[in-house]
């Protein structure tokens, strides 16, 4: 079994409420404000920030348009948008499994929506080779999840069939998809749990 990881609040941290109240304290004074403007700023990963997630649109485009639709200035969104990388620590739980899982003699692979200068960032702070025999970002292959073809363009990256596959991401909507094509599935919540379903599945060991 190939195991592979969605990276955004599964292997770094992600939380857009959180994250808007600390980097726009002005516009978003605590999380529940932040998940109200997170849904207009991000679109649900849909609109223009989905366009900059496929790399159909560059990171200036992206806040052009979050600028016009929203009327928020255009400088400020630009600094939100610097900001991300600072909000994607690593999640050390997950890391420590993922390093229990090389030990134990298993491929890892990755599938992530991200845009190209958020990958680049992590290929550059991250030590992503060492971790994963190859990988796939939505900002390179003008694709992204949950579309058949970004499944399908992985499947030929990592050289596996479907059911060869376990698919750990944070998303229903990315799990669902991934289940409908044959691949393994696993809903990620926390390390901890994650872990327990590996043990289930005879991965690793107890």
């Amino acid at each position: 079994m190939k195991i592979v990881f969605d990276f955004g609040a599964v292997l770094f941290h992600w939380h857009p409420p959180s994250f808007l109240a600390r980097v726009w304290a002005h516009r978003v004074p605590d999380e529940i404000e932040g998940a109200e403007i997170a849904k207009h700023f991000f679109q649900a990963y849909s609109g223009d920030w989905g366009a900059f997630d496929q790399g159909l649109i560059d990171a200036p485009t992206t806040a052009d348009r979050i600028h016009a639709r929203t009327g928020w200035p255009r400088e400020e969104i630009v600094a939100v948008m610097d900001a991300v990388p600072s909000e994607l620590k690593l999640i050390e739980g997950t890391a420590a499994l993922i390093r229990e899982l090389k030990a134990q003699g298993h491929t890892l692979h990755f599938l992530s929506n991200m845009p190209e200068p958020y990958a680049d960032y992590l290929e550059q702070t991250f030590p992503l080779k060492e971790w994963f025999v190859s990988g796939v970002f939505s900002g390179r292959v003008k694709q992204s999840k949950p579309s058949k073809a970004i499944f399908d363009l992985a499947l030929a990256q990592f050289g596996a069939k479907a059911d060869e596959l376990l698919f750990l991401d944070d998303h229903p909507a990315n799990i669902a998809a991934a289940k409908e094509l044959g691949w393994h599935t696993h809903l990620f919540t926390t390390p901890e749990l994650a872990r327990q379903d590996l043990v289930r599945r005879a991965l690793l060991p107890a």
